[in-house]
């Protein structure tokens, strides 16, 4: 009897103990590394840590200063190394008081406002804490966009706004050799800034200037504040399996994706902002559905201008690389969420394939990509130049004969294919013996 008392007393104990658990404290955690990165209007801190903390942050003036306590943390990293020029940040100092906190300390150079929050263990990443450090009077779209599009002979050019996929703490997809997304897109989307603003009549800028990361909705947000005419995010991502291969174009769908691989990746480039930082934020914009009809009528205009435009980024690029798809795929991307600018997200190819991302990894084949998507941009606004800009100007009023400007990749045949004229034509009207041209040379194009 007393033995059948003892096992179920024990097992009372057990069920209290269990019950109680929730409210017990976090086991100790260790910061395991502490990343930094510069933005144009903020400065993120990242913490890895090996597992979830309680932390506190909180400000302090004469000096100024930002402090976080995190509850029973170690400090392994090293905070001697973050580059803190260009940042708010003077020194940062830490210590481990007697309860087990760790504080940091984040001396300033001037006063800023603080943000943090926990993000959970997701896609690979560790538990992380992340600190942004606001600077006061700025915001990422007023330094990244300029409100006023240039203006070339008294027309304002065409904008174009450059998406550098991820970035910062995201760095996307990984190839071979640690080849990362982030950093190939990066420099295609700047070698597509300086081709397009080579050509008269265009004023292409990026989204992001530098590595760090830009929520997707404020990728959109952006492009709108540049007045952009179009908006280009430029992916190379991976796929579950490395014999996937291809490059692609992708618009908005607002119902199902186009094909299973569509599917994937709108789903894999969504879950950037859970990465990135930005998991409490819903990546639907609440805006556009409460527009209602308004929006609809404006997303129907824009999805039939992007799906022309990615066609002809499409075959312009199927030049130098296969095509996963031979027409422009759709899914539910979130940064192409715009409704009334244009939009497109170009996947230069998959850096989970190996043959890829060896021609992704060289800067040769990073500038034919670039010169082939501004190629096709071009072509789209040569023929479609929107109202009030140099280019429509040039076209309105050339008479019989129209201007062209050579750009990297153009061909004399792929020119006249896109103005629907013969290449003797155009031979005939620029008093051309062969088929040799040069980059920056204009050319008349004669009426069809």
């Amino acid at each position: 009897m007393k033995t059948a008392w003892r096992q179920q007393a024990t097992r009372w104990a057990l069920v209290v103990l269990l019950m109680g658990s929730g409210s017990l404290p976090l086991s100790a955690a260790d910061v395991d590394s502490v990343r930094l990165w510069r933005a144009p209007d903020h400065t993120r801190l990242v913490f890895d840590l090996s597992g979830p903390v309680d932390h506190k942050l909180f400000s302090l003036s004469s000096p100024s200063r930002v402090v976080v306590d995190v509850a029973d943390t170690r400090l392994k990293a090293s905070l001697d190394d973050l580059a803190l020029d260009d940042t708010p940040i003077r020194r940062v100092r830490s210590a481990h008081r007697s309860d087990g906190t760790l504080r940091v300390v984040f001396d300033l150079k001037e006063s800023v406002r603080p943000k943090s929050f926990l993000l959970k263990r997701h896609a690979g990443t560790n538990d992380r804490l992340v600190i942004d450090l606001h600077d006061q009077g700025k915001s990422r779209a007023e330094a990244l966009a300029d409100k006023t599009p240039a203006t070339t002979s008294g027309d304002r050019n065409v904008v174009i706004a450059v998406d550098a996929g991820h970035g910062g703490e995201d760095p996307g997809a990984i190839g071979p050799g640690k080849l990362y997304e982030k950093n190939v897109v990066f420099d295609i989307a700047k070698r597509l800034v300086r081709e397009l603003n080579g050509v008269p009549g265009y004023e292409a800028k990026l989204v992001r200037t530098g590595d760090y990361y830009v929520p997707l909705r404020e990728r959109r947000n952006i492009a709108r504040k540049m007045q952009a005419d179009l908006f280009v995010s430029i992916h190379a991502d991976a796929f579950t399996h490395p014999s996937a291969n291809g490059s692609s174009v992708f618009a908005l769908s607002r119902s199902g994706a186009t094909s299973e691989t569509a599917r994937f990746l709108a789903e894999r480039e969504n879950e950037a902002d859970l990465i990135g930082g930005v998991g409490s934020v819903s990546l639907e914009d609440k805006d556009e559905v409460l527009a209602g009809v308004l929006v609809d009528l404006s997303m129907t205009a824009t999805l039939n201008s992007s799906l022309t435009v990615g066609k002809e980024v499409l075959e312009s690029m199927g030049g130098i690389s296969r095509l996963h798809k031979p027409r422009v795929e759709q899914a539910g991307f979130a940064v192409l969420k715009s409704p009334d600018v244009p939009s497109i997200l170009v996947e230069t190819g998959f850096i989970s394939n190996p043959g890829e991302a060896r021609k992704l990894a060289t800067a040769q084949y990073r500038q034919q990509m670039a010169d082939r998507i501004g190629q096709g941009v071009r072509r789209y606004f040569e023929r479609q130049p929107p109202a009030g800009t140099y280019l429509a100007s040039r076209r309105q009023g050339g008479g019989d004969a129209r201007e062209y400007t050579i750009s990297r990749g153009d061909t004399l045949s792929a020119i006249a294919r896109q103005h629907n004229v013969s290449v003797d034509a155009i031979r005939r009207e620029n008093g051309l013996n062969g088929h040799v041209i040069q980059v920056g040379q204009v050319l008349k194009i004669p009426s069809s």
